[in-house]
């Protein structure tokens, strides 16, 4: 599955779109925060920031203070959005699927990716490819699905529920069997790769990253308690994992 397109499918990018047009959702309720918190100070940094999406996040990072930010993404559609919506003088977005990075010349002081390597068929391949673009002791800060999440194939419900349909326990189903995982999400057949913690952690360890800082999603009580159709699940399972890495040696 390298190089896999799914946002460019048209019912695909606009369900996506919706849902980042409203307030209140995943991304900028759990998974933005978490991350800009674990971001160092950008001023005068050169940034990646790997599948960029609608650049969101490449903005944010022009705002707080970088001196370059390069935005790729594989995606026509999400660039469009991200040029018409997100840009800046110090802002470069290009077409470049996140396998291909090799190809970028330039050594950054900081990459960052929010959500992207679920899609990674070679998660270790690609982190040293990664480190191959950073600095010495520049930093790496990124999140993906948490491995309990992508730990489903679509078969069961994803939580055990009561008569009434409240939540009682996240289901997990085959947590040690790596690999592909198909289901339907927005469309049908929706791919991503399930891996352990272990594999992530160690990937990076043998690329050469030391690994600074790992968080778990977590949600305040209040925001779960006024949108538990949302985020109730919350409770029982962190949606995404983050880590904060250092490049120890190229």
């Amino acid at each position: 599955m390298p190089g896999q397109n799914i946002y460019d499918n048209d019912a695909f990018f606009e369900s996506f779109r919706s849902s980042r047009d409203n307030e209140v959702n995943f991304n900028d309720c759990i998974e933005t925060p978490i991350l800009l918190g674990m971001l160092p100070d950008l001023h005068g940094k050169k940034v990646l920031d790997i599948g960029c999406g609608m650049g969101q996040h490449a903005r944010l990072y022009s705002d707080m203070g970088a001196e370059s930010v390069l935005g790729i993404d594989i995606s026509e559609k999400m660039l469009a959005y991200a040029k018409a919506n997100n840009s800046a003088e110090n802002i470069r977005y290009e077409r470049i699927a996140m396998e291909e990075i090799d190809t970028i010349g330039t050594q950054f002081d900081l990459v960052t990716s929010s959500l992207v390597f679920d899609y990674a068929e070679d998660f270790s391949g690609l982190m040293r490819k990664i480190l191959h673009r950073m600095k010495k002791d520049a930093e790496f800060v990124f999140s993906m699905s948490h491995p309990i999440v992508t730990a489903w194939d679509g078969v069961y419900d994803r939580y055990t529920r009561t008569e009434t349909g409240e939540r009682l326990y996240a289901n997990l189903r085959n947590y040690c069997v790596e690999g592909p995982r198909k289901v339907n999400w927005i469309v049908n057949g929706y791919e991503c790769y399930h891996r352990t913690v272990s594999s992530l952690i160690n990937a990076l360890i043998r690329a050469g990253f030391r690994i600074e800082e790992c968080q778990e999603a977590h949600i305040s009580d209040e925001l779960r308690k006024q949108y538990p159709a949302l985020f109730g699940g919350t409770i029982h399972r962190p949606e995404f994992i983050f880590f904060r890495c250092r490049a120890e040696k190229q």
